[in-house]
């Protein structure tokens, strides 16, 4: 429906710019919202590149505070790491980026929201799911779906010679060799020459993390405080400076992570559309984090508590990554998994060098550790001689099953 108010999440960079002049050909209205999640990009240039492109109004919204406050530090507390090594940079800014979307939709008026994930990705499946979860009226515009788009766009030749036609600014030339998305969690690369999965990254791709090689030959030493397994305090060792602003903190997280080259990984992982992807990631305080709180929790949390949420874990991750933040099983498991931090508090202590983070000291007054039954050199009221009973008991299962083995030999 033509003259409808479309509200865009605008990037500035190719896509979306043709997008915007595309849906302006088609007689909407279009509001483009751009959201500062804490990339390094220049927003008000970007601004600028809206207007002189079409765009009749343009929000900019800074999500940082929110996206540390209320996405990074609750998956990092529920162990949110899919496959077993991506810490969900892209996956847990998207339905926050949404969310300030739609709420800007509604301020204007809108009908339609709109983005410029591909076809073949986890975003577009990220953006819609949460649009439908936060405003299920509301029409969504996907121009890599739609028919006359394709038609009209095969790829980013056809994006460049259109945006050429129509005068609009692009950062970009026609050789690209990756695609990168940034946040304040991380920066990954994908696509163009890292598609082939046995191709090493070159050296001057990365532009977060120094070269773990290149880091400095002398360890940084760092303390984290956690409450309820949510940081409330950084200090660096090495010269005193303390945070505890929860922005500031994961600022000085990153920038020391950063300068130590902690945080990179490269994997192929599988896609939620079913497609298998190369993905090269840099995610230096998140992974600072990571590490501190897993080790906490070995000291602060139940045995059986934790075995427990070790198996919701990759289910909860799963849910990050296929985009169902806004989700009745994204509620159960948020509640199970906040229950299981409580108590969760202490202090850990860590070196960073040359790529590592390793906890080397950990304190909690909420230890369940006792010193004296961990001894090897004081009873601390613990009868070894129980243990026959234990060890008899915990065998009877294995004596069972090889009686009925040898029967049938």
């Amino acid at each position: 429906m033509a003259n409808e108010t479309v509200v865009l999440a605008y990037s500035g960079g190719l896509d979306t710019s043709c997008i915007l002049k595309w849906l302006k050909l088609k007689g909407h209205r279009v509001v483009a919202f751009i959201a500062d999640v804490g990339q390094e990009d220049d927003f008000e240039a970007a601004r600028r590149r809206a207007v002189k492109t079409g765009a009749d109004a343009v929000h900019v919204a800074d999500l940082k505070r929110e996206l540390v406050t209320d996405f990074i530090f609750p998956a990092i507390a529920g162990c949110g790491i899919y496959e077993r090594r991506y810490l969900l940079g892209t996956a847990i800014a998207r339905p926050l980026i949404a969310k300030g979307q739609v709420e800007i939709a509604h301020s204007e008026k809108a009908t339609a929201v709109s983005h410029g994930a591909t076809g073949k990705g986890n975003d577009q499946v990220r953006f819609e799911l949460a649009y439908a979860a936060l405003a299920p009226q509301m029409k969504v515009i996907a121009p890599w779906k739609d028919a006359e788009f394709l038609a009209r766009f095969q790829g980013r030749s056809d994006l460049i010679r259109f945006a050429k036609e129509h005068e609009i600014e692009i950062p970009v030339t026609l050789e690209k060799p990756f695609s990168t998305d940034e946040n304040l969690m991380h920066k990954s690369y994908e696509s163009g020459i890292l598609e082939d999965p046995n191709r090493s990254p070159d050296k001057d791709m990365f532009t977060v993390c120094v070269d773990p090689t290149r880091a400095p030959d002398r360890v940084t030493t760092i303390e984290i405080e956690f409450k309820d397994a949510m940081p409330v305090a950084v200090k660096n060792l090495s010269d005193g400076h303390r945070e505890t602003d929860p922005l500031a903190l994961f600022g000085t997280l990153n920038r020391l992570g950063r300068e130590n080259g902690v945080g990179r990984v490269d994997m192929v992982e599988n896609r939620f559309v079913g497609i298998k992807s190369r993905g090269v990631y840099e995610t230096p305080g998140g992974t600072i984090l990571h590490s501190a709180l897993r080790d906490l929790e070995g000291i602060a949390m139940d045995k059986q508590v934790l075995r427990l949420r070790d198996m919701l874990a990759p289910e909860y991750a799963a849910i990050i990554y296929n985009g169902f933040w806004f989700s009745p099983e994204m509620e159960f498991l948020g509640a199970a998994l906040k229950k299981a931090q409580e108590l969760v508090d202490g202090t850990v202590r860590l070196e960073l060098y040359k790529g590592n983070a390793t906890p080397v000291g950990r304190y909690s007054p909420s230890s369940l550790y006792n010193e004296e039954l961990s001894s090897m050199d004081v009873a601390g009221g613990f009868d070894q001689s129980d243990s026959f009973g234990f060890i008899r008991i915990n065998a009877l299962r294995l004596m069972a099953h090889q009686v009925i083995v040898r029967g049938r030999r």
